[in-house]
């Protein structure tokens, strides 16, 4: 069995990455009995952590098909990437050349570096930390040895995005009138009426993207998170 670690930044990341391989025939691992040995430092043991009741519990997901083992982890944010990959090296015993077979990174550029910019800050980071690793020295390439390593910025290694910017491809192309009805509704929301804590984040670089993203969750999953939808929408 190969041992595949990815992290990446937030929980709906973790959810898209998975579709992805669950599209190429890997099945998801929900129940603790079912997840590989291997993994079982990742999982956590005790809660809250920090004292925080409020603060979400870190567990990888887990995905397996009969030759590969792969667990998703989230970093709470870019910031938190080298450092989870610290920590969770850490619990596996932090040998990593002898147990994982690769190790792979996903981040987006969001709207102020561009991707070349955020892998070279990353690459940095995680050098830091993790010392041992060989990286790769540009994007779209995979560091030889073991593990082996690889960073993909959305939303491809080139343009500035999100992982929303992929999602809003996907539903131009299966959802088209919906799309439509959801980015003309969003562009005749009257700002005038809204305060700027009201705002707050529909001001952010992806918040429109967001905006329209929810309005057609609210058709496909009323009620339901974004997470919901990725796993059982087109």
């Amino acid at each position: 069995m190969k041992y595949c670690y990815i992290v990446s930044e937030g929980i709906q990341d973790v959810e898209f990455i998975s579709r992805i391989f669950k599209n190429y025939g890997f099945k998801r691992l929900p129940k603790l009995s079912s997840v590989n040995d291997f993994w079982t430092p990742l999982i956590p043991t005790s809660f809250p952590k920090n004292d925080n009741l409020e603060q979400r519990v870190k567990v990888p997901r887990f995905l397996e098909n009969n030759e590969i083992s792969i667990a998703i982890q989230t970093a709470g944010g870019i910031n938190s990437i080298a450092e989870t990959i610290q920590e969770d090296a850490l619990a596996l015993k932090n040998d990593l050349s002898k147990s994982l077979f690769s190790i792979g990174v996903v981040l987006d550029a969001d709207s102020k570096d561009k991707p070349k910019t955020r892998f070279e800050q990353l690459v940095k980071e995680v050098k830091e930390r993790n010392p041992e690793l060989s990286l790769p020295e540009n994007l779209q390439e995979i560091s030889g040895g073991l593990p082996k390593f690889g960073i993909f910025v959305m939303p491809d290694n080139n343009n500035q995005g999100t992982l929303e910017t992929i999602l809003l491809e996907c539903a131009q192309k299966n959802y088209p009138h919906l799309y439509e009805l959801a980015r003309e509704y969003i562009d005749d929301v009257n700002l005038g009426q809204l305060t700027k804590n009201d705002l707050e984040e529909l001001s952010k670089p992806a918040g429109k993207n967001k905006a329209i993203i929810s309005s057609i969750i609210s058709v496909l999953k009323p009620g339901r998170s974004l997470q919901v939808s990725i796993q059982d929408n087109r």
